[in-house]
């Protein structure tokens, strides 16, 4: 179910704003400075999932923007049963969309015990559980494991639970030194994943497949989290002398087709 592949990636990002037939429809440049837009952000808090060591807070020191960027920092600090502090935004209430592309521009941390993530779900999660609501993890990265961003979906029938995901790599060593950016291509009938606009990924809705298979066919939304630790993230223990680290966002854009 897996495909590994090794690109040489191009310097310039192929966006769909050089795509014909593509209509930008919700963004974010984080170009005010300061906490992230309320108008478009939300957080989750605590101690939420996987294990790990992280307490999600709303703190400027773990989420704000700066420079043009929003910066998602994990520090080394004791809060509450966690490690550590960190952030994870969402856009549930503010974005949301069924089909599209969504590019997120990005730089993220190579230090051991980091599990970066870019990712949807779906706004029935709370009605119809996980992982038959499905997810979509547009790029996870952990630390560990620095040159290899992992694109991927669950679903009741495929999820890691199972060891039966679906799920792509590409391998690259800049990722922690450079931005690159990160989309998903998603319609009725597949899912593409890309970085710098080469597609790594194709994961295609299968004839017969129901939403065991294919729950893709409704809303979901984003969210931008720095994990530490974890089931995944903590395999190979945490540098505690590397932080804090930071994940860094240039932009978020969502499109979708034009009529």
């Amino acid at each position: 179910m897996k495909t590994l592949l090794f690109l040489a990636l191009s310097a310039v990002s192929l966006t769909a704003a050089g795509l014909p037939g593509w209509k930008l429809v919700w963004s974010d440049e984080f170009d005010k400075p300061g906490l992230p837009d309320s108008a478009k952000w939300s957080y989750e808090t605590g101690m939420l999932r996987n294990h790990e060591k992280q307490f999600y807070t709303q703190d400027k020191e773990n989420a704000r923007v700066e420079d043009g960027h929003l910066i998602i920092e994990a520090r080394k600090e004791q809060r509450e049963k966690g490690d550590f502090t960190s952030a994870s935004l969402n856009s549930k209430g503010h974005g949301e969309w069924t089909y599209g592309r969504m590019e997120v521009k990005a730089k993220i941390p190579a230090a051991r015990g980091t599990w970066s993530a870019i990712w949807m779900l779906p706004t029935d999660i709370g009605k119809v559980g996980w992982p038959k609501c499905g997810e979509i993890d547009i790029m996870e990265h952990v630390g560990y494991d620095p040159g290899v961003i992992h694109g991927t979906l669950h679903t009741e029938a495929y999820n890691h639970m199972k060891h039966t995901q679906r799920s792509a790599q590409v391998s690259e060593k800049s990722f922690a030194t450079e931005f690159h950016t990160y989309s998903m291509e998603w319609s009725a009938e597949k899912i593409l994943m890309e970085i710098d606009g080469k597609v790594y990924g194709t994961f295609d809705k299968r004839a017969g497949d129901g939403v065991a298979q294919w729950p893709f066919d409704k809303p979901f939304y984003l969210i931008l989290n720095l994990a530490i630790g974890g089931d995944w993230g903590g395999v190979k223990g945490i540098d505690d002398t590397a932080f804090p680290q930071r994940m860094e966002i240039d932009y978020v854009r969502f499109y979708q087709k034009s009529p």
